[in-house]
């Protein structure tokens, strides 16, 4: 299965609290700080709700 490098790019103040939640699933706290996550239909939808926050990489092993 694929990975993906998420960063966090953007504060997460300022924004709706469902997205401060989202950020919270996906382990993103600081700006500047990277996660790796697999890639699954639910964090997929994750990141679609907070694409103006953060930055996707895809990994290939």
């Amino acid at each position: 299965m694929k990975k993906l490098r998420i960063t966090l790019v953007r504060s997460k103040y300022g924004w709706k609290p469902k997205h401060r939640e989202i950020l919270k699933g996906l382990g993103l706290k600081k700006i500047g700080q990277t996660v790796i996550r697999e890639e699954t239909p639910s964090i997929r939808g994750m990141l679609e709700h907070v694409k103006h926050l953060i930055k996707v990489e895809e990994i290939h092993e």
